[in-house]
């Protein structure tokens, strides 16, 4: 298939270019997968704070900002323009570190244990670090002279 640019938006294009072997726009990547197996654990995450823990607001603030991330790259895949694409995925890097403030504090004040919350870490350091690597990579092809 030949990239056409009427078929692709500048940020599924990137999203194609940078995470997936895959010859077609809009298909799976690793970060949208994990993107979206992360807002799962995050949505039983809150499930099970909400009724085992009987804690409400910690959980709906993890909730707002784990399921943020997926849904901010599904937006930058509609970018308007690479620094709009850029900008979308800035906002779910913001919401990735949000994530990870609150799973600390729910560490920290035992609602998780460090064993519950170096799971959750992990995968979204994982995330971070791609959100990282992609914003840069982008910049970088966007101003060459960064």
């Amino acid at each position: 298939m030949t990239v056409d640019s009427g078929q692709w938006t500048v940020g599924s294009y990137l999203i194609y270019k940078y995470l997936s072997d895959i010859n077609y726009p809009k298909m799976s990547t690793p970060l949208k997968d994990k993107s979206f197996n992360f807002a799962v654990r995050i949505i039983n995450l809150n499930k099970y704070l909400s009724s085992t823990k009987k804690e409400y607001v910690l959980s709906k603030q993890i909730l707002r900002s784990g399921t943020a991330i997926g849904a901010l790259l599904r937006e930058a895949e509609e970018a308007e323009s690479k620094p709009d694409f850029i900008h979308k995925l800035a906002i779910a890097l913001k919401e990735a570190n949000e994530s990870e403030y609150w799973i600390l504090l729910l560490r920290e004040t035992d609602y998780l244990t460090s064993k519950e919350s170096e799971s959750i870490l992990n995968g979204l350091k994982e995330l971070l670090k791609l959100l990282t690597s992609i914003i840069k990579t982008t910049k970088q092809k966007l101003n060459p002279k960064l």
